[in-house]
């Protein structure tokens, strides 16, 4: 059970060994909509913009799903990286209500392009929890309360008793379920979007970073190192593993969360977790984990340690070993097969950029990205709205403008979101400790 798992692209690989490398760019094209960056967000809007008839040229700098798209956890369900609370403080009730709603969109979106794409493999399984470690349990529904007033969506109190039928460890004490929540291969997903895209007619180049835009006359012009594309509209949707727009590179902070896929050797995982969902703890600084396959090739999928650095600690996989067996004890001795980082992008306020920030010198140049740790379903809700704006066919992109690309503070900010995570991590084991003693 080695602790270090290899280079951060060893997941990555392994789920692209029989996949053909598409060409990157060479010369010049002209298209009508150039879309940067091969995560969900570029893909969704590609695909969109392609399926209505525009000629789309999507350039991606590694392959598709490299970042965090092809990384993340799988979890597709409503809502923002920013709590519904503190999004009804900042924009009111009435727009909340909006903003909630095209997230729950967002989350039918996947459902219906993987059904629309002949992919129902995609979906490894349904309903979610949201599981809480303390005995205490009136966060949870007053939670509850705010999503069944406010945005007409049930969220189901589970007690003691009735998780322990789902998840079996004494860690947990009760939980919100939510039966719209499922998850998916990220991966995959992020390459059967690639496909169909090009499936309506959009042209995806790998290997193909954009190095500068600049716009003449009524062209923008993106360059990159063999090729420039010329187009009439630009989507810049590259989170943090791009900085061709030096402005939205600095309203983003890069955080990491570390994924690992394991295998129990002497107890089967569906009898220590039968929950076919997703499950996440409500801790400030959080585990999420889901089950995959079969009875007897079952893995568990599990991600935590959020932290600011890029490079991935040689400890990864014996950290999140840890954290499964302080859950799990019954799971000693699990083998970890592979280890993986997922660069997120954050921004100040935890909500998307969507939209267009720039002056009026830079006509039909547009953002979709800061996803943050909740992006399956925005990045298809950002996508969709990106699309439907640069086709004349919708303004509801605006209910995002009160979320600017603001600076996040460079190599202090990241110090501070670190500092900031550290905090979340003392204050939970506090609560914990607390919740212990009564």
């Amino acid at each position: 059970m080695g602790d270090v798992l290899g280079h951060i692209d060893s997941h990555y690989a392994a789920h692209l060994e029989s996949r053909p490398v598409r060409t990157g760019l060479v010369g010049r094209i002209d298209v009508d909509t150039c879309v940067i960056g091969g995560g969900f967000a570029g893909l969704h809007c590609a695909r969109n913009l392609a399926r209505a008839g525009q000629s789309v040229g999507l350039l991606e700098a590694k392959r598709v799903g490299w970042g965090a798209s092809g990384r993340n956890g799988g979890f597709v369900s409503d809502g923002f990286a920013e709590g519904m609370d503190n999004v009804i403080a900042r924009v009111g009730i009435d727009r909340a209500k909006r903003m909630f709603a095209l997230s729950v969109e967002g989350a039918d979106t996947v459902r219906t392009s993987i059904r629309e794409m002949g992919r129902d493999d995609l979906i490894a399984g349904t309903g979610g929890l949201k599981l809480s470690r303390v005995g205490d349990a009136s966060s949870l529904l007053r939670q509850a309360d705010l999503y069944e007033t406010h945005f007409l969506t049930q969220r189901t109190f589970l007690d003691r008793k009735a998780l322990s039928d789902m998840v079996k460890s004494d860690r947990y004490q009760s939980a919100l379920f939510n039966k719209n929540a499922f998850h998916i291969d990220p991966l995959r997903y992020a390459e059967a979007l690639a496909d169909d895209a090009e499936r309506f007619g959009a042209q995806v180049f790998e290997g193909t970073a954009a190095r500068h835009i600049f716009r003449e006359k009524d062209r923008w012009y993106v360059e990159t190192e063999q090729g420039t594309l010329r187009a009439q509209s630009v989507v810049v949707a590259t989170s943090v593993y791009g900085g061709v727009l030096p402005k939205l590179a600095r309203a983003l902070v890069p955080v990491a969360t570390y994924v690992v896929s394991a295998r129990s050797p002497n107890l089967p995982l569906r009898d220590v977790i039968p929950f076919n969902g997703t499950m996440a703890d409500t801790r400030r600084a959080g585990d999420y984990f889901r089950v995959v396959g079969e009875r007897d090739d079952a893995r568990l999928i599990w991600g935590g340690r959020i932290t600011t650095r890029r490079s991935q600690p040689s400890q990864l996989a014996r950290f999140l070993r840890d954290d499964i067996e302080s859950v799990f004890p019954q799971l000693s001795g699990i083998d970890i097969e592979r280890a993986w980082i997922g660069l997120m992008g954050y921004t100040r306020h935890k909500m998307p950029l969507i939209g267009k920030f720039w002056p009026k010198n830079s006509p039909n140049l547009w953002a979709c990205t800061g996803f943050g740790g909740h992006g399956l379903n925005t990045t298809a809700m950002g996508g969709r709205l990106v699309a439907d704006g640069i086709l004349g066919q919708s303004d509801t992109w605006k209910e995002f403008d009160s979320y600017r690309p603001d600076w996040v503070g460079g190599i202090v900010g990241r110090a501070a979101a670190q500092a900031k995570y550290w905090q979340m991590q003392y204050a939970d084991w506090r609560e914990e400790r607390a919740d212990q003693r009564i």
